[in-house]
């Protein structure tokens, strides 16, 4: 792995979308080199000055080419464009030795390119956005104070959850309003998902049937499984002492979902793929999320250990803990732009200071730095609430 290649300061943000928010004004802060590129330099520039940072960063016109052309060695490039996009802007980066930052999964095209990346001296710094990214770092700063109280060689079991949605503030008959690409909402929807349930691994092919009850500071939503928890065991650095007995990660709805989606879910049992592309333009038109709308962020990660022998938290017998970030959106940003946006601008600041190392980075690298990024982000604004113990 070569010495990482040190950052010049400038920041290229790829992409003004829903999810782009505050977090691009707290950059500015930090950097007067901040170039904003979107579909046309007009769309960029009106961008530009809805989030009030007109004068503070130059528009541009988007094109793989003209990006690569005004990269630098160490210049930063952060993409909210979608995930399949993200590997050729990665090879872009890696060919310029340009810092790459991206709130989605590490796809595989994404850690094919890790070794390049790390041998570029370039930072490729991934799941750093809200789920992933927060709820990770809920997740690891969880279990390292539950590793504490009980022990990592105690026999134990454990159960945790990890919910996060979208959700409208207040809440319409459809329970939804469709706030980013309808498709993937309903893809999503068809994706099987994988998790531990009673102690035994499990595979839903429908995951919206696997839907449960789920209490969040005594209000009551749904919550259902998506993707595959198993791998984020090895993650989230659980013991292997400890079993679970549950372990998933999921979306959160509110109460009432299920059944006001009961026809889309007969259209997603039968329909095929353009028979599902049109049902998505269909929804997104009869449920947008209009100006007038304000939006909520609901996240919520529990994790509770109980030993094999029993005792006091003390002794190393029993532990709980929980996070919840509650967040509603406001008439200057919604709570999904600041949710994302936020986090990820932490983590480019960690590429401009030289604190992270180069290859391939997640937000919540370790324990240490999870509590470090969380009392980051509480004095950037992004509030929560965290209770240990019943």
């Amino acid at each position: 792995m070569s010495d990482a290649v040190p950052a010049t300061g400038a920041v290229h943000w790829v992409g003004a979308g829903l999810s782009t928010g505050s977090g691009l004004a707290a950059l500015c802060e930090h950097s007067d080199r901040i170039r904003l590129w979107h579909r046309t330099a007009e769309r960029a520039a009106g961008a530009l000055d809805r989030l009030g940072l007109t004068g503070r960063a130059e528009p541009r016109a988007y094109t793989l080419a003209a990006l690569a052309a005004e990269l630098s060695p160490g210049d930063v490039v952060v993409s909210m464009l979608p995930a399949t996009e993200h590997a050729p802007l990665l090879a872009a980066c890696v060919a310029g030795r340009a810092h790459f930052a991206c709130s989605s999964y590490v796809s595989d095209s994404v850690r094919e390119q890790a070794s390049a990346a790390a041998a570029a001296g370039i930072v490729v710094l991934t799941e750093a956005g809200l789920d992933p990214g927060v709820d990770h770092l809920f997740a690891h700063s969880l279990v390292d104070r539950a590793r504490r109280a009980v022990g990592d060689d105690t026999p134990a079991s454990y159960r945790l959850t990890s919910y996060c949605g979208g959700v409208p503030a207040v809440p319409d008959d459809f329970r939804y309003r469709f706030s980013w690409a309808p498709l993937g909402v309903l893809n999503a929807l068809r994706t099987p998902a994988r998790y531990v349930e009673d102690g035994v691994e499990t595979v839903v092919e429908r995951p919206w049937e696997a839907t449960r009850g789920h209490l969040v500071g005594g209000e009551r939503f749904e919550a259902y499984p998506n993707r595959d928890s198993v791998p984020f065991i090895e993650q989230y650095a659980l013991p292997r002492a400890w079993r679970p007995t549950d372990f998933v990660r999921g979306t959160l709805r509110l109460d009432g979902w299920l059944r006001a989606w009961d026809a889309v879910f007969e259209e997603l049992r039968t329909g095929d793929d353009a028979r599902i592309a049109a049902l998505a333009g269909e929804l997104a038109a009869a449920h947008p999320t209009t100006a007038a709308d304000r939006d909520r962020v609901v996240l919520a990660v529990s994790l509770e250990v109980r030993a094999d022998r029993g005792g006091d938290v003390g002794d190393g017998g029993s532990w709980s803990g929980r996070y919840l970030l509650d967040v509603e959106g406001d008439a200057d940003e919604s709570a999904m732009a600041r949710c994302v946006s936020r986090p990820l601008a932490l983590g480019v600041r960690h590429i401009l200071n030289g604190s992270l190392p180069p290859g391939l980075c997640r937000a919540a690298g370790t324990a240490g730095r999870s509590e470090r990024w969380l009392d980051e982000l509480r004095a950037d604004g992004l509030d929560f609430a965290v209770r240990v113990g019943d």
